[in-house]
């Protein structure tokens, strides 16, 4: 379970502090997350702050009983927390092969490591001896890193809109890979999304909006006001086109 406990995020900005998000609390549990919202709203500078990449101005962080607020991402990881970044991290040097190996921290077979491979819809003879670096696609990369964090089967896995940059088969298939993860971690899985596919496979939904939880609560408690709001923004855009 993550516990999030008045969690604010400032920055400067003109000489003035700026409020990114604003006393944010949060109980997570065990399940399927998403979170969604306008573009600006915060949403992915609360999952860096759950994972560690920055920390919080002020509140505190509890994940299955443990205070993490202080430890570093690398600590956060051993925890049990994964992390899958909006744009993904080319590592020029290592192949997929080592990257599935070290995510999943023990000694790894290739044929086990094309089984990982294979879940994110990548042909494993094509990609295991890869080097990660420019030659891979924004796509290739973002699939690569799924299947990172599937070897890894952590207690609470965050992925920062996993959709973006992959077509439209794939994505498809990535509906496919959360539903088996849920299935075999049997832990939190948090997306940051605006993807109404991706609401719908969600056990919570979480609306934030200017830095603020605006609602949150089941599928069918949030999705119906979500696309209720869609609808009447897309006939307000309509009357205002010339």
């Amino acid at each position: 379970m993550l516990e999030l406990k008045d969690i604010n995020f400032q920055v400067e900005e003109d000489a003035k502090d700026k409020e990114i998000l604003k006393h944010i609390d949060l109980t997570i549990e065990d399940g399927f997350v998403a979170i969604t919202g306008p573009n600006g709203g915060g949403k992915s500078t609360l999952a860096k702050v759950i994972a560690g990449v920055i920390k919080p101005t002020s509140g505190r962080i509890i994940f299955d009983g443990t205070d993490i607020t202080d430890m570093t991402i690398t600590e956060r990881a051993q925890a049990g927390i994964s992390f899958a970044f909006q744009q993904p991290v080319r590592f020029k040097g290592l192949t997929v092969f080592d990257l599935i190996k070290l995510a999943h921290g023990t000694d790894l077979s290739l044929s086990e490591a094309c089984t990982f491979l294979s879940d994110v819809g990548l042909c494993a003879r094509d990609y295991v001896n890869r080097e990660v670096n420019a030659s891979l696609s924004g796509g290739e990369l973002k699939r690569i890193e799924i299947a990172m964090i599937i070897a890894r089967g952590t207690k609470l896995s965050i992925f920062d809109e996993p959709e973006a940059g992959i077509d439209l088969w794939s994505f498809n298939n990535l509906i496919r890979v959360f539903e088996n993860m849920q299935e075999k971690t049997h832990g939190s899985i948090i997306i940051i999304s605006h993807q109404e596919r991706i609401l719908n496979i969600a056990d919570r939904i979480i609306v934030l909006a200017n830095g603020e939880v605006a609602n949150q609560g089941t599928r069918d408690e949030i999705l119906p006001t979500l696309l209720d709001s869609e609808a009447a923004c897309s006939v307000i855009m309509e009357k205002l086109a010339p």
